[in-house]
This record gives structure tokens, C-alpha cells and sequence, in this order.
């Protein structure tokens, strides 16, 4: 097969989390939605069930190789090899998170490997994982690793209709991110950034937006220095190399309306920062993608949601916007090659 007709690989997530449904709902809309072809790394009888307790029209068809999901894709979700659980929406399990991590596993290496064109990453509990031999603080930190990359070049991005943001600093605690923050991290992560939006995106001159850290940027250091010692200096620089970035701005200010039509993407300096605006104003469609891989990457940007699984009212939408956003950046990647 070429690069371009490869399927997609979809790790289950866990079991007990509304993964199983949004997956089963995103293949019924495979049409309607324009969903590229993709293959689920087990779980048939977990989203069978989850299908059917849903009320979501389904039929799955195991597959033994990645290159058989095509042809399949049209008649019936393809489901590869025999690993499976019990269905039990709302109940964590051991048996469910070594599941989880199993299917990571496999459709990370089927990624990595060339048989997939890329990594749709349904919704896993972290803590549960941690207990069966999860070592990273994520997905993007498991893949960065998986990858044989720095986890510093595996970048965090949250995409919607509305916004695209970047944490700068992802899984820490709040009273650490001033001392994690430095220009070279900024630079660093910018340059990421930006070559990704010009390679997977399509843009061809990226416009960068960059938050300070303090209430109104600092306010000439009033209220925090990092702005003029850290922040500025990195965004000089980068404008001196020719990069269409600005800032640092007041972050209270950077997500109105007016604002987003001036930038391509946020660069915000911690987790929250960057994912709060973008689930206000994108949560169904919320996708979270990780720049600076050699695979594709994209995932829901919500999570397990196990007080509502098995319920039949979770929104597949982020399910099948991540879908989507990962076909069209392997078709880029593709055509580049």
C-alpha cells in the first residue's frame, strides 16, 4: 500500500470510558462525516457491547493486518487481534487499564512501524495506567519516548474551529512553571510550532501569538519580571530570524473574538492557560495533536468521562475532528514525501 491509502490506528482508551462509544458512533458517521479509514487495536467485544447498549448501529469485522482495514472500513469497523475485556462503563478495573495500554502499545508501533499513516489515541485514565506500568506523565510524554524523542520535542497542541494553543509547559504543578520557563524552552518550542503548522497544516507564513505568564503581561514588571526576562528576549529573536510571532500579551486579553483573527496559534505558558479557552469555545470539537513527532498524533482533547459512559450521551464529535485532523496532516505528510 502507498503512504496515502494507509489506514489509521486507533487505540482503544479505556474500556470503561466512553472511548469504546465515540469510537463505534465516529465509524457509524463514516460517511456522513467524511471519516478516513481506520482500524481499532482491540477491544471488538468491548465496543460491541458499548455499541449496542447505546443504540449506535454497528458491525465489526476482525482483521489480522493493518492493510486489510480499508476494504473493510466500508462494511464494518475493523477491529485487530484478540485482545479484549468485559464491558463495564464507570468501573475501573485492572484488567481494563492493562487493556488500555495494550492497545497503545500496538497501534503506536504499527505508527512508528510505517503500517499506519498515523495515531488517534481515544481517552485513558492516567492514574489507572500508572498502576499496570504506565512510567510517563501522558500519552504525548509515552509517545515522545515510544518515538525515540526528547520529550522536550514532542509539543502539545489543542486545535478547534475557533483556536489553536500550545502549552509551553504541560504536566506540572503550577508553582513550577516559572522556574521551567526559559527563552530556549520558548525558541525551542516555537520553532516546533511553527514548521508544523507550514508541513502538516498547510500554512504557508504562520502567525504566532505568545501569552505572558503575570496579570497584564507583567505590566512592565509590576506584577512579575519573566515577561522582560525570559518571554521578550525569545520572541526578539525568533522575529529576527524571520518567525511571524508577538507578544507577550495579556492572556486575559488573547482570546477574545477580535484577537484569534490575528494568529494562527497561541503559545501559552502553562496547561491551563492554553486549555481553558480552548474547551470553552471548542469542547466538542477539541483535538489534541502532538507537533514534533515523525508519526501523526491526534486525540479528543476531553477524557475518560466515566460518569456518562455506557449512557449513550457522549458526543463523538472530538472523536471524529481528531480522526479527521490526522488524515488530512498524513495526506500532507504523504504528498511532501
Amino acid at each position: 500500500m502507498t503512504p496515502a491509502s494507509l489506514p489509521l490506528a486507533v487505540s482503544l482508551g479505556d474500556p470503561a470510558g466512553i472511548g469504546p462509544e465515540i469510537i463505534a458512533a465516529a465509524w457509524s458517521r463514516r460517511e456522513s462525516d467524511a471519516i478516513p479509514p481506520f482500524f481499532v487495536t482491540g477491544g471488538a467485544g468491548v465496543i460491541g457491547t458499548a455499541a449496542h447498549s447505546c443504540g449506535i448501529p454497528l458491525r465489526i469485522e476482525r482483521i489480522s493486518r493493518p492493510e486489510q482495514a480499508p476494504q473493510a472500513f466500508q462494511r464494518a469497523l475493523p477491529v485487530l487481534g484478540m485482545a479484549d475485556h468485559s464491558y463495564d462503563p464507570g468501573t475501573l478495573l485492572e484488567a481494563g487499564a492493562k487493556l488500555a495500554l495494550h492497545s497503545l502499545e500496538t497501534a503506536t508501533k504499527l505508527a512508528i512501524s510505517g503500517e499506519a499513516s498515523g495515531l488517534v489515541t481515544a481517552p485513558i485514565s492516567k492514574a489507572e495506567l500508572a498502576n499496570v506500568g504506565f512510567k510517563q506523565p501522558g500519552q504525548t510524554e509515552f509517545l515522545a519516548d515510544a518515538c525515540g524523542r526528547e520529550r522536550r520535542d514532542a509539543v502539545m497542541m489543542l486545535a478547534g474551529p475557533s483556536l489553536r494553543a500550545v502549552p509551553l509547559t504541560i504536566h506540572h504543578a503550577l508553582a513550577d512553571v516559572p522556574n521551567l520557563l526559559t527563552s530556549e524552552l520558548i525558541r525551542h518550542r516555537a520553532r516546533i510550532v511553527e514548521a508544523a503548522l507550514r508541513d502538516d497544516f498547510g500554512i504557508d507564513a504562520p502567525r504566532l501569538a505568545v501569552c505572558g505568564l503575570n496579570p497584564h503581561a507583567g505590566e512592565d514588571g509590576r506584577f512579575g519580571d519573566e515577561e522582560e526576562r525570559i518571554i521578550a528576549p525569545a520572541i526578539a529573536e525568533l522575529r529576527a530570524e524571520g518567525m511571524g510571532i508577538t507578544g507577550p500579551y495579556p492572556a486575559d486579553a488573547l482570546f477574545t473574538p477580535r484577537a484569534r483573527s490575528g494568529y494562527d496559534v497561541a503559545l501559552a505558558m502553562y496547561h491551563d492557560q492554553a486549555l481553558i479557552p480552548l474547551k470553552a469555545l471548542d469542547f466538542d470539537e477539541g483535538v489534541n495533536v502532538t507537533l514534533g513527532l515523525p508519526i501523526v498524533r491526534t486525540s479528543p482533547d476531553h477524557g475518560t468521562a466515566f460518569d456518562i459512559a455506557g449512557k449513550g450521551i457522549a458526543d463523538p464529535g472530538a472523536m471524529i475532528a481528531a480522526l479527521r485532523m490526522a488524515g488530512e496532516m498524513a495526506a500532507r505528510r504523504a504528498a511532501r514525501d
